[in-house]
């Protein structure tokens, strides 16, 4: 064996033939494609894009239903509070038609059949304004005896009093009125002062005025 032939190593092979190099990594990386073509299965791959389809198509119904609930409560509401603004002015005219009547003394009333006829149509004004707005959903809130509720009553002044709970409310200057949940007027009332008080709740927080506590 000569001195060249000990020279020829499987290195110098193999880069005496790029080709077959070549070859060699072409072969590898076919057999990894497919190797990695065998791992995705196809059902699995559709049963994945249709589980993804069927979430969005949920979150879009979901979507859609939330709008229809949403649109048709604000379409509610427009026609429930639509007449509000008429109505807190016609409240005024029936104020002024019940300070009117209240300012005739009553022996004048009794005594003139002309003027009493005349308080009878005023009084009749007034009973059917308050019907028509009834039918539109306008309330009176007459709260003597009730719990003071500050969403509903304004309290211009206290009476003490010591035979009712405390906060109730003893006397309405004038009368309040809603529309559907929303307060037109708040009720402008007397609450008592000194009656017994409200007893904390042990379970959970109470609003104040929930219970009473007589012995106190």
């Amino acid at each position: 064996m000569t001195m060249s032939d000990q020279d020829k190593t499987p290195q110098a092979e193999e880069q005496m033939n790029p080709e077959a190099v070549v070859e060699e990594a072409a072969s590898a990386n076919g057999a990894e494609q497919a190797e990695a073509a065998v791992e995705v299965d196809p059902i699995e791959a559709l049963q994945a894009e249709n589980a993804a389809l069927k979430d969005r198509a949920l979150r879009t119904m979901a979507e859609m239903e939330n709008l229809r609930r949403r649109t048709e409560k604000e379409v509610k509401d427009a026609k429930a509070y639509a007449v509000a603004g008429f109505a807190r002015d016609m409240l005024v005219v029936n104020d002024n038609l019940g300070r009117a009547i209240e300012a005739l003394p009553d022996d004048a009333r009794e005594n003139d059949d002309n003027l009493k006829a005349l308080v009878e149509g005023v009084e009749m004004v007034e009973r059917e304004m308050l019907n028509h707005l009834e039918k539109h959903g306008v309330k009176r809130l007459s709260p003597e005896g009730e719990k003071f509720n500050p969403h509903f009553h304004q309290a211009m002044f206290e009476v003490p009093n010591t035979e009712v709970p405390n906060n109730t409310v003893v006397q309405v200057v004038q009368a309040g009125y809603v529309i559907g949940e929303r307060v037109l007027r708040p009720a402008m009332v007397g609450v008592s002062k000194g009656g017994p008080k409200v007893a904390p709740v042990a379970d959970k927080a109470a609003e104040p005025g929930s219970t009473i506590d007589k012995e106190a």
